[in-house]
């Protein structure tokens, strides 16, 4: 039986992640929950700014674990897997087309309700890691260059403290079939089965270079693999994916 997991909930922050670096900082051992009612400095990968709002959850579990594996950027597929299950079970089934994109985001349909960020202090032997999760529940910002929802828009009405005791849950669940990168074959599988379908058109910004293809998977570590347009093979281990909506066919005369 998993044990009662530890929260600490307060009215404001500037973010969550940087709340759990500080209590860290203070001597807390964790793992704790941080969950805040609003975000003043919320965050995106890339540094970039999230929108925070009460009835909305925002929420960084603080953990030490040992010296980072080089399997630590897999949390963000273990997080991933484990939010989708919460807002599962807290919503009883969760709203139609509930689904993971890589590397980090919950979607419904094509457009994003969930966000999370994975960061990280290294010590001698132990790391001291932050896994912000962001699902908005009662309101979704529209300035994100990009398709976004919320729950209570598929009618799944839920409290931020409801989904948190179910994300908490999942989340110990899945760290533990994780177990340090162990046990990762099991999350990419679970991963795999949350997302969206093979032969899916995308695309991929590394910074570097922008690929156009389509979802091929992840390889054993948990890289994209995509087919791109001279149907290679390309494997990633950063970037922004955004999806390709099919083009609607004309009707026959």
């Amino acid at each position: 039986m998993a044990q009662p997991f530890r929260s600490l909930v307060l009215d404001q922050v500037g973010s969550t992640n940087r709340e759990a670096f500080a209590l860290a900082e203070a001597g807390e051992p964790g793992p704790l929950w941080i969950m805040a009612r609003r975000q003043s400095a919320g965050r995106r990968r890339a540094d970039r700014r999230w929108v925070s709002v009460p009835g909305n959850l925002h929420a960084s579990l603080l953990l030490h674990l040992p010296h980072p594996p080089g399997a630590t950027p897999q949390l963000s597929l273990v997080a991933g897997v484990a939010t989708v299950d919460a807002i599962r079970h807290a919503t009883e089934g969760g709203p139609a087309g509930l689904r993971l994109k890589w590397p980090n985001d919950v979607l419904i349909g094509q457009a994003k309700c969930a966000g999370i960020l994975i960061e990280s202090l290294t010590g001698a032997h132990i790391a001291t890691i932050a896994i912000g999760i962001g699902i908005d529940l009662a309101w979704h910002p529209d300035d994100l260059g990009r398709a976004a929802t919320d729950l209570a828009e598929h009618g799944c009405h839920v409290s931020p403290e409801a989904v948190l005791g179910s994300l908490a849950r999942a989340t110990q669940d899945w760290l533990a079939a994780w177990d340090g990168g162990i046990g990762f074959a099991r999350v990419r599988q679970a991963w795999l089965d949350r997302a969206g379908p093979a032969g899916e058109a995308c695309t991929v910004n590394t910074g570097q270079e922008r690929l156009e293809g389509t979802f091929a998977g992840l390889d054993a570590e948990g890289a994209l693999v995509i087919c791109d347009a001279h149907g290679q093979r390309r494997t990633v281990t950063f970037g922004d994916v955004a999806l390709v909506a099919a083009a609607p066919q004309e009707a026959g005369r």
